[in-house]
């Protein structure tokens, strides 16, 4: 039986950034059950940056708006480190600003196997 590509979270640090306390428990149960390490989950882009400076972090899940204040620096931050990340959220992707085309769109509730599939698919082995 195939797992896809959530099986890939095993071993990998994943930040996750998202303000909903009770998505980004579930997206914490749900990765450490994969075995991957979860940084954080924090709701604050100030705490995010710090935990990207602070901590070896292999890839990111970003919730876009954090009770008013956008993500956009730590996908910023992100970039810089060559550190995959995909956005997760429910806002149209319209709001998304322009550098950041190409990253995927998950919408919540957070799904697991998409993220992995964007994080860690074919074509991110490249990088």
């Amino acid at each position: 039986m195939s797992q896809g590509y959530s099986h890939l979270f095993s071993g990998r640090r994943v930040l996750i950034v998202e303000d909903e306390y009770l998505l980004a428990n579930e997206a914490r149960r749900q990765l450490v059950k994969l075995g991957a390490i979860v940084i954080g989950p924090t709701a604050r882009v100030d705490q995010a940056l710090e935990l990207i400076q602070d901590e070896d972090v292999d890839a990111a899940i970003l919730d876009i708006n954090l009770d008013g204040e956008m993500v956009f620096p730590v996908a910023d931050r992100l970039n810089e480190l060559n550190i995959p990340y995909v956005f997760a959220t429910g806002y149209d992707p319209s709001i998304i600003p322009a550098r950041f085309t190409g990253f995927i769109l998950c919408e919540k509730p957070i799904e697991i196997e998409r993220i992995a599939r964007a994080l860690f698919g074919p074509w991110q082995q490249d990088s």
